[in-house]
């Protein structure tokens, strides 16, 4: 069995070709074109069996690992950190090389076997698209909306709402009357600001209908958890992904950083707050806590239940977080078997 390591990059590839033994058996470079699949192909077709190991297939290296799925090739994806960590230990590659990368994604794919299996996109990777434009889109509003506060405080006496939305902030704005060169200039600019929150507002709504129909047509049981609407679900089904290769509740829970960690020392057992994991996801499974402790729910129960045992509310939320995991997880199994 060969496997065979991918660095890719916007312009250019490098792939390694080692064996079993982790022997150097050949090395390619080659330029990100309409010919790469052609080429990588051609090349490889002395090194079989084979696997190949691409870095990042769900990022830089996504367009580069679906060709390889759809030409019948079996591709793994290689997390970047496990990558750097193999070149890092490696006294005699441990230069920061494109041959080395490739080299090293090949190392991790023969000493790691749980690494993610790429499949042909699906629908959950149209929600992953989807929930990374809505993330885009909050963010860029929150700036805008940010900016609009600041400049309005120079024209304006007085506390502002801590939440200024566009209606709000135009009436406010309509009440101003500036006497001065800069007063006038900044009206002008909080105007600009005015008209891109409305901008951004107009396209939320626009995709939040968008991710509505996308969600809809995954006929997923998500949405029957309290707190998991169809923006909450486009979040945990595209960044979950294939949930088959999470064998128990406990491997998806460290995956999306609801389980902790054990920092114990000597004799001291103890545990801390994961700060790794998915992110995106992580934030999911919060927004879900906290909607559930909002309203009457047994989530809100069990946060209270908590607290009255002597947990902390950050406490209370991290086990309350944990549960959702877990329910999250059998909801998503349900879904895969259908």
């Amino acid at each position: 069995m060969f496997v065979i390591g991918i660095d890719p990059h916007r312009g250019s590839h490098a792939a390694a070709a080692l064996d079993s033994q982790e022997h150097l058996q050949g090395e390619l470079q080659l330029s990100a074109d309409r010919r790469q699949r052609q080429q990588l192909l051609a090349w490889a077709s002395d090194f079989t069996p084979r696997v190949w190991a691409v870095e990042g297939a769900t990022g830089t290296g996504a367009l580069l690992a679906q060709q390889l799925v759809a030409a019948g090739e079996q591709v793994l994806d290689v997390p970047p950190k496990l990558a750097a960590r193999v070149r890092l230990l490696d006294n005699n590659h441990s230069d920061k090389t494109d041959r080395h990368d490739a080299r090293s994604a090949a190392i991790v794919a023969l000493r790691n076997s749980r690494l993610r299996r790429v499949s042909v996109d699906d629908h959950g990777a149209v929600l992953r698209l989807l929930a990374k434009r809505h993330h885009d889109l909050i963010a860029a509003r929150t700036r805008a909306i940010c900016r609009l506060h600041t400049t309005v405080t120079f024209l304006v006496e007085g506390h502002l709402p801590r939440r200024l939305r566009a209606d709000r902030a135009a009436r406010i704005l309509a009440g101003i009357h500036p006497t001065t060169a800069i007063a006038v200039e900044r009206k002008a600019l909080a105007r600009d600001l005015l008209a891109e929150v409305r901008r951004l507002d107009r396209e939320l709504a626009a995709h939040c209908e968008r991710i509505s129909a996308a969600v809809a047509a995954t006929d997923t049981t998500l949405t029957q958890l309290h707190g998991v609407g169809p923006i909450v679900a486009a979040y945990v089904i595209g960044y979950s992904g294939d949930i088959t290769p999470f064998p128990s509740a406990g491997h998806y829970a460290r995956y999306n950083a609801t389980a902790p960690i054990e920092a114990s020392s000597g004799p001291v057992v103890r545990h801390r707050l994961n700060p790794r994991g998915n992110r995106q996801l992580n934030h999911a499974i919060h927004m879900i806590a906290v909607t559930q402790v909002r309203h009457n729910t047994p989530g809100r129960d069990y946060y209270l239940r908590k607290q009255s045992e002597g947990h902390s509310r950050k406490e209370a939320m991290r086990a309350l977080k944990r549960r959702i995991s877990d329910a999250v997880y059998r909801q998503l199994v349900i879904d895969s078997r259908h």
